[in-house]
């Protein structure tokens, strides 16, 4: 894929999220063409989201949970990068990542490394319409994903916590500002909320209330 293609697809994946966050009844306008950018990047993806230090915001968000999850969901799984690092750092966790690009979670199946096989299963899915049962996860992680807080409150369990992580902090394209997170995870039952910094990116954590 030349640059000018690659330019093209950073840019359209910040309109979209721009557009998709204030106004998610839109996201029917942005999913069919948002998909085949993302096909289309699969071959390379792998390599761009392993150069170093992309990855550090969601190592360092894991290093700061409560506790060790036992049921995670990786949103806009990609390649399963992301996916491979929460399933190594928490060998007694189940893993499931999802992404609307069934190119992508092509490559993810292909590059799964064989110890994981049995811990970490890949699914093609849309985030704003998740056929996962509520309340299923104890870690939802976003790694550089568009924010679909109604269905990230449905899925995550009571006590569980969201890692929202951008391996390029604002000048990541998929990148959704701390303050907007917050605003929008509040009225959901989030709270405990904590951002870091880490290599070239950033993270927020939120922590969903357990009922009284």
């Amino acid at each position: 894929m030349n640059d000018l293609v690659l330019a093209f697809s950073r840019r359209f994946a910040r309109l979209t999220t721009r557009v998709v966050v204030s106004h998610p009844t839109l996201w029917r306008l942005f999913r069919r063409p948002l998909r085949a950018s993302f096909n289309a990047l699969a071959p390379q993806w792998h390599e761009i989201v392993s150069e170093e230090g992309k990855l550090a915001p969601l190592a360092e968000a894991l290093g700061r949970l409560d506790a060790p999850p036992g049921r995670v969901l990786d949103l806009g799984t990609g390649t399963g990068k992301g996916a491979q690092l929460v399933a190594e750092r928490f060998p007694e966790a189940d893993v499931l990542g999802v992404d609307l690009s069934p190119g992508m979670i092509e490559e993810a199946a292909r590059l799964l490394p064989r110890d994981l096989e049995r811990r970490v299963r890949f699914q093609v899915a849309d985030a704003s319409a998740l056929p996962l049962a509520d309340g299923a996860f104890d870690l939802v992680v976003l790694l550089n994903m568009i924010p679909f807080f109604s269905e990230l409150a449905r899925v995550t369990a009571p006590g569980g916590t969201v890692v929202v992580a951008h391996m390029s902090g604002a000048e990541t394209p998929i990148w959704t500002p701390p303050k907007t997170l917050r605003e929008k995870l509040g009225p959901l039952g989030f709270d405990r909320f904590e951002e870091l910094t880490a290599g070239s990116g950033t993270a927020l954590l939120a922590r969903k209330a357990k009922p009284e």
